[in-house]
């Protein structure tokens, strides 16, 4: 197939230059017999003008051009130009000087054959040259802004394949940590015998529901991320019992905003994790709240300050998400007090679910 095309592509070319010499020819017949009766004479002289145009023009367009004026060589682009145009001055004289000899049998009697001098057969035919130069030029230009734009988007693709395996691997990262946290707690309530271990067991078949058929989606709507962070507050409540006090404070006021999947669990997960429970307590408090497209998301434990030198895999991943996918959209700010450990995060231009 691609034989076949690259012939066809070829006789194409090569038509395509046979049809453009025909209406050169038709031209210089034109041009030349302007006014003139004699129309054997002039189309037979015609004839002869076209090889030297022919050469000079191909000489320029596939040779000194590309090797010369293409790749910045001007001095000797300049140079081997000017050899060009001497020596094919003297080309076009010849071919002028065989084409009146060769059309001497053709005139007609007290008629001029040609209505044009040398120096404007010679002018003509530079004519010619300069156009399909300038053509060429053209053309040239043309794909190489095609050729350009082509290897742009071949770029922008890889990019985004690269970007997508980034987030691919950074949400594979988030799944086991995730699971590993929410299994050790599980597993703390089974040794124990606890009543809540079997809605504790619901709890997580809810969240690992979400985990499979909602994670490898590129949005979700934000309330259905924050049922599923609630869903996982919920978990850590049964963990700590009377050790743990959240509050949280839910002010969506459109229910159309999306959300990456899993981008708001691993600041609840470190808060947890990293938390500490101070005079008899953790306190973490989660206020969600959004305004027009832009999202508010803040969260606050209690967290001593002394050896607090690691936030954990999910606040790292998730940093980096963020910047994948909100690279100039959102601001993140973390502050680490004595007592305290509090994270700000605003996302604007966050997309809407569109009414169908």
């Amino acid at each position: 197939m691609n034989l076949k095309s690259n012939i066809i592509k070829q006789l194409f070319t090569i038509g395509s230059h046979l049809l453009f010499w025909v209406v050169i020819y038709y031209f210089y017949a034109y041009f030349l017999g302007y006014g003139s009766s004699n129309t054997k004479y002039v189309n037979l002289f015609s004839g002869f003008l076209l090889p030297p145009t022919i050469l000079v023009s191909y000489f320029l367009i596939y040779y000194l051009i590309p090797n010369y004026l293409l790749t910045k060589k001007y001095k000797y682009f300049i140079l081997y130009s000017a050899y060009t145009f001497i020596i094919s001055v003297y080309v076009i004289i010849l071919s002028i000087l065989y084409g009146l000899i060769f059309s001497e049998g053709y005139k007609e009697v007290d008629t001029a054959p040609l209505t044009k001098t040398l120096p404007f057969i010679i002018l003509g035919v530079y004519f010619v040259v300069l156009i399909i130069v300038s053509f060429s030029l053209i053309m040239h230009n043309y794909k190489s802004i095609v050729n350009n734009e082509n290897l742009k988007n071949k770029i922008l693709q890889t990019q985004l394949q690269i970007k997508d395996q980034e987030l691919r691997f950074l949400k594979m990262q988030i799944h086991p940590h995730f699971l590993f946290n929410s299994l050790n707690t599980i597993y703390g309530f089974a040794l124990k015998k606890k009543d809540e271990a079997p809605e504790m067991i619901l709890k997580l078949s809810n969240l690992l529901d979400y985990i499979l058929y909602q994670i490898e989606k590129p949005q979700v709507l934000l309330l259905d991320e924050i049922n599923h962070l609630l869903d996982y507050v919920s978990l850590e409540r049964m963990r700590f019992h009377d050790t743990l006090e959240v509050e949280t404070t839910i002010e969506v006021a459109n229910n159309t905003i999306q959300i990456a999947p899993m981008l708001l669990i691993p600041f609840v997960e470190n808060a947890f994790k990293h938390g500490d429970i101070i005079n008899g307590s953790l306190n973490v408090t989660i206020h969600i709240k959004t305004e027009n497209d832009t999202l508010f998301f803040e969260i606050e434990n209690t967290s001593i300050q002394e050896n607090k030198t690691n936030t954990g895999i999910g606040l790292e991943n998730i940093t980096k998400r963020l910047e994948m996918l909100y690279t100039e959209s959102y601001t993140l700010e973390t502050n680490q007090t004595a007592k305290h450990f509090k994270v700000k995060l605003t996302i604007s231009n966050l997309k809407q679910l569109k009414n169908e």
